[in-house]
């Protein structure tokens, strides 16, 4: 089993105990998207020492989560589930880490992204509505599979930029990714 070095921060027990059935990790668990600032606080010390993994549901959750722990602590490195990847199996069940299967928490510990690779981004709105990302009846269709395509999350129209940017993908990755998506 994969030692993973640094801490990866997730919402909660469930996926604490879905993560190290999958890779030998430590983690720290958020409580949810209040998070107190003893365990912030905590975060930020993982970090130094180790380095951190934020590893958050992909869900509305989740992603205040991310951008708080990222405002916190900005070198940290991002992991991201596909939506569809982390579905629950009961029908009442909310979409989270802990749905995700072994192999899938695998790859996307695999594939993770950090921000400090960011650069100005060079991918313009005429391109994301060029690619029907944005302002097109099917964009949302489009973007989720972009997104899972590139593996950094979904977002809507609006936060698209600032994630791609966020990641520095650049243009070649962004027209690599919108040539992949099927319809």
């Amino acid at each position: 089993m994969k030692k993973i070095k640094e801490v990866i921060v997730v919402e909660g027990k469930d996926d604490t105990k879905r993560i190290k059935r999958a890779v030998n990790a430590d983690t720290i668990e958020t409580q949810g998207s209040a998070i107190e600032p003893e365990t912030l606080s905590l975060i930020k010390k993982a970090s130094r020492k180790r380095g951190v993994i934020i590893f958050t549901d992909p869900d509305f959750s989740g992603e205040r989560i991310r951008r708080i722990v990222s405002e916190a602590v900005p070198d940290a490195k991002h992991a991201f589930v596909a939506r569809k990847k982390s579905t629950p199996t009961k029908s009442d069940g909310s979409l989270g880490v802990e749905h995700a299967s072994i192999e899938t928490i695998r790859e996307s510990l695999k594939d993770v992204y950090t921000s400090d690779n960011a650069s100005s981004i060079d991918i313009s709105h005429d391109d994301l509505e060029g690619a029907r990302l944005i302002n097109d009846e099917r964009a949302k269709i489009r973007r989720t599979e972009f997104c899972n395509i590139l593996k950094i999350g979904y977002v809507n129209g609006k936060q698209l930029p600032k994630r791609l940017n966020m990641f520095g993908i650049s243009k070649k990755q962004f027209l690599d990714a919108v040539k992949k998506i099927k319809e």
